[in-house]
């Protein structure tokens, strides 16, 4: 009797196990469903693209820069171009914490020296602020000529400014790579 007993028990607790099993793998995307994500790091910056497993026609591009809040692994703020689109400006977005104010633009600078380009701030979401750029054939040049320190520059919600510092090393190479995806 004891025999069949556990005999019973092993075959329930296999039943369920495969049960499991075979639920979780349900639950997990088939490959040919997940995104595809490449990533190049170039310098300073990260090409990133991803092509929709239900659009494999259609891949979205951009290149990034982010910064972390130092001693902690939390993000502080990131800069991303997007691929560019022949015939309209190249689109750069920057985004900043949400304790900012908007009185004051938001300013990407190549030096100290630079007087750079502003652009308000467009919209807030729990996960940040975001100023768009549109960046003219001129400004894409010299960005693509910097290779030191830059920044951007913008207010915090007490009015005190901000900067952060925003490297240039890499940008040319990766924004040959954005433009060729």
């Amino acid at each position: 009797m004891m025999g069949s007993v556990t005999n019973a028990v092993v075959f329930v607790a296999f039943a369920v196990l495969s049960a499991v099993a075979s639920g979780v793998a349900a639950a997990q995307p088939a490959p040919s469903e997940a995104p595809q994500r490449t990533t190049a790091t170039y310098g300073d910056w990260v090409v990133q693209c991803e092509i929709a497993a239900d659009q494999p026609h259609q891949k979205t591009c951009d290149m990034s820069q982010g910064t972390q809040i130092q001693g902690r692994n939390l993000p502080f703020s990131r800069i991303a171009v997007a691929r560019p689109v022949a015939g309209r400006p190249v689109r750069l977005v920057a985004q900043l914490p949400v304790s900012i104010t908007f009185a004051v633009a938001v300013r990407i600078q190549t030096g100290d020296t630079d007087p750079g380009i502003t652009a308000p701030f467009a919209r807030c979401r729990p996960d940040g602020c975001f100023a768009d750029f549109d960046l003219k054939d001129d400004m894409v040049k010299k960005f693509r000529a910097a290779s030191g320190a830059g920044k951007i520059s913008f207010a915090d919600a007490g009015g005190h400014d901000v900067a952060i510092p925003l490297s240039f090393n890499g940008f040319n190479q990766a924004f040959d790579a954005l433009s060729k995806e």
